[in-house]
């Protein structure tokens, strides 16, 4: 199996002819482009969605993670977007890029699904696809639909998102040639045109291009949103472990066959570690009993403890 293409440098984003050294990230167009910071007007109509390749209760526990309040609807029977409420781009001084970059690649990570963010503000469009752990990759338009992004870009997107290596890599390609006629806001609608493909389908309001604030309106008004915020410590980490009690594993961590596992690894272990300690600790044998009693005591806590809550 072929690995799937990494975007690589190139010189100008005129020409895709002459690579340069990674050392150098100021000469990757995408790079140089979205390191603009935005103009205060820019920033103030800049707006994001962040699409998620997951169903809405897959997203919301991970999605608390970030502490920052969202809307999260469904985009598609196996799609979902999130909508920030706030707008922390005018806060902070970090561009609108920066700042969902930064929200995609932390749901990504440890999630078995990727997150493509879209967004845009009065000087530049783009989009970002964080996946685990790989580096992630964008694409940049400038406001009259320039494309300053790298070829290779559009084509580990569409392999990493299991796009149609041949219809749907001819319409990404179109996106990364020039057209007088397509700014970038009609680049993003392009964007989501090969999407729905992919089966997005984004509710009514919450297209790209679009203010924040309007977006946010849009949201609220949608049947089955859900409104993410972060709940605590005590109450994430609940969350996360009724997400992973809810899952395949969830019968060996709690419950009846939790317990008899865990019951089963106390009893072989402490007659191994009683019989390895009478042969003066028998170092691989010692240590097997140790493991098996250790776990069997924690899975037995554990279940307790969560039957209590």
């Amino acid at each position: 199996m072929s690995s799937e293409p990494t975007p690589t440098s190139h010189s100008t984003p005129s020409s895709h002819s002459a690579p340069t050294s990674h050392s150098a990230p100021a000469s990757n167009p995408v790079s140089a482009a979205a390191s603009v910071p935005a103009s205060g007007g820019a920033a103030a109509s800049a707006g994001a969605l962040l699409l998620c390749r997951a169903r809405p209760g897959s997203v919301e526990t991970v999605a608390q993670l970030l502490r920052e309040r969202m809307l999260l609807v469904s985009a598609g029977p196996e799609w979902s977007v999130l909508v920030p409420e706030g707008k922390p781009w005018l806060e902070g001084g970090e561009p609108v890029d920066g700042v969902v970059a930064g929200w995609a690649a932390a749901l990504a990570v440890g999630s078995p699904w990727p997150v493509l963010a879209l967004w845009w503000d009065g000087d530049r469009s783009g989009c970002t696809l964080a996946a685990g752990f790989r580096r992630t990759v964008g694409y940049v338009w400038l406001a009259n639909g320039t494309p300053v992004g790298e070829d290779e870009a559009m084509r580990t997107l569409a392999a990493r998102l299991g796009l149609d290596p041949v219809l749907d890599m001819q319409a990404l390609d179109a996106l990364a040639r020039p057209d007088a006629q397509a700014d970038a806001r009609a680049r993003l609608r392009g964007l989501i045109a090969v999407l729905t493909r992919a089966g997005v389908t984004l509710p009514p309001g919450l297209g790209p291009g679009e203010p924040a604030d309007r977006l946010r309106e849009a949201a609220r008004e949608l049947d089955g949103v859900r409104h993410v915020e972060w709940p605590g410590w005590r109450d994430a980490v609940r969350a996360e472990l009724d997400a992973v009690e809810s899952g395949p594993l969830g019968p060996w961590l709690r419950g009846p066959r939790a317990r008899a596992l865990a019951g089963a690894q106390v009893a072989a272990g402490l007659p191994l570690l009683a019989w390895s300690l009478r042969r003066h600790g028998r170092g691989g044998w010692t240590a097997a009993g140790l493991v098996l009693v250790v776990d069997g005591a924690l899975g037995l806590a554990y279940d307790r403890a969560r039957r209590r809550d």
